[in-house]
């Protein structure tokens, strides 16, 4: 597994919102759509609302959310 960097912007309302999302997943495809589902689930936004604007892959040392984190050391 490995960590990703997802950022992006989602509409609420009339205004877009930036997000940037660290998911642990084993592609760069895969990480896009997991970072697709918990922004439509986390802000019920549909996923045509969302735009994924960079998927990066980052080293388990620059990973700054403490879940990604726990989940990289157990595997």
């Amino acid at each position: 597994m490995k960590a990703f960097r997802v950022k992006g912007r989602f509409r609420m309302g009339k205004e877009w919102q930036t997000f940037t999302k660290e998911v642990v997943e084993e592609s760069e495809d895969g990480a896009h759509e997991k970072a697709l589902s918990i922004m439509g689930s986390k802000h019920r936004v549909k996923r045509t609302n969302i735009k994924i604007n960079e998927v990066k892959e980052i080293s388990p040392d620059e990973v700054e959310d403490i879940v990604v984190r726990d989940l990289l050391e157990d595997v």
